[in-house]
């Protein structure tokens, strides 16, 4: 008969390992447990390497009793998070212990769970004032023409609110869905610029704003449509957020970057600037950095999470530079090749 040695016989397994003795002494540990837990731990007590109450009292409870018992356990890892699941199983007289990273599966539930509460949220505002208005028509406005008018502008404005909601929301899911499949066919930049920007032109005017855009053609691998819609949102935001009479720059210019020649479209305005502490979160669903007067406005606070996907599936990157006071500059950089 064969004599198995417990090292070898784990360093089969992908996933962090390791054998518990009935003596509570660790036996063997695989090259990703001793990653995890740190080297020489063969001989001591799992207490030294697993600082989780919960995982020890499940080992301690299998080489006891032997069956299967499973725990959590949560490490700090470079600075993060990180949660494990353990599962401790009897193995004749010892215990096996497998650790399971879940923490990205975890971070997926939390933001699918968010997601649903801001979307529950987002609606349930123009939800319960329609509901307001129209209690209040068959009541006390019911024979009112002047209030009656009033209400029904007001309903009109939460119903297109709403509209806008559901309308980025499958937007962003259809985004998502085609995010790993990069276009392909060629797009001339200048020419969409200057579409976006003629689109916008009434909404430059109305604020007495102009649009100025600078740049010779260049064609990137691309989808027409969806990079129509990023630079349609980050110009429309430029003039909704900057100051009157303000002028927003549009350029285009080369780039080189590590993946080889590229172009860098910038959106550049003369508003009051972001806070830096607003940056890294600006690209999540819902987050603005003025809830109140993005909604003024008709924003629904994905309209930046759909520019990140789309920039993401082109292979490019967003940039965002800003300085309270003084503006901010958007930069999408896409590959040429």
């Amino acid at each position: 008969m064969t004599t198995l040695d417990p090292q070898a016989l784990l360093a089969g397994l992908p996933l962090p390992a390791m054998l518990v003795r009935r003596d509570d002494r660790i036996l063997a540990l695989n090259p990703p447990a001793e990653a995890l837990f740190g080297a020489g731990m063969v001989g001591r007590h799992p207490a030294m390497a697993v600082r989780a109450p919960a995982v020890l009292e499940a080992i301690g409870a299998v080489t006891r009793q032997g069956g299967v018992q499973e725990a959590r356990m949560t490490l700090r890892r470079e600075g993060q998070e990180a949660v494990f699941q353990a599962t401790v199983s009897a193995q004749g007289d010892l215990a096996l212990a497998v650790f399971r990273d879940v923490t990205e599966v975890e971070r997926a539930g939390e933001m699918r769970r968010d997601f649903v509460a801001n979307v529950s949220h987002e609606l349930r505002t123009p939800l319960t004032a329609l509901m307001g208005f129209i209690e209040t028509l068959k009541n006390a406005a019911k024979d009112d023409p002047k209030a009656r008018e009033m209400f029904l502008g007001i309903m009109e404005a939460e119903a297109g609110r709403m509209n806008r909601l559901v309308r980025d929301l499958l937007q962003l899911s259809r985004v998502e869905a085609e995010e790993r499949v990069r276009p392909k066919d060629p797009v001339e930049l200048r020419g969409v610029l200057e579409g976006v920007i003629g689109s916008l032109k009434g909404v430059a005017e109305k604020k007495g704003d102009r649009v100025e855009l600078v740049g010779a053609p260049v064609k990137v691998p691309g989808d027409r449509d969806q990079l129509v819609q990023v630079f349609t949102n980050l110009v429309e935001n430029a003039l909704k957020y900057g100051r009157a009479g303000q002028v927003v720059r549009v350029s285009l210019s080369a780039e080189e970057t590590v993946r080889g020649p590229a172009v860098r479209v910038e959106v550049a305005d003369e508003g009051e600037g972001i806070d830096p502490v607003h940056l890294p979160r600006l690209t999540e669903r819902f987050y603005r950095v003025d809830s109140h007067r993005s909604r003024e406005m008709g924003g629904t606070g994905l309209g930046l999470a759909i520019v990140k996907h789309i920039v993401s599936r082109h292979r490019g990157w967003l940039r965002v530079e800003s300085v309270v006071g003084e503006g901010s500059r958007f930069s999408v950089v896409l590959p040429l090749g």
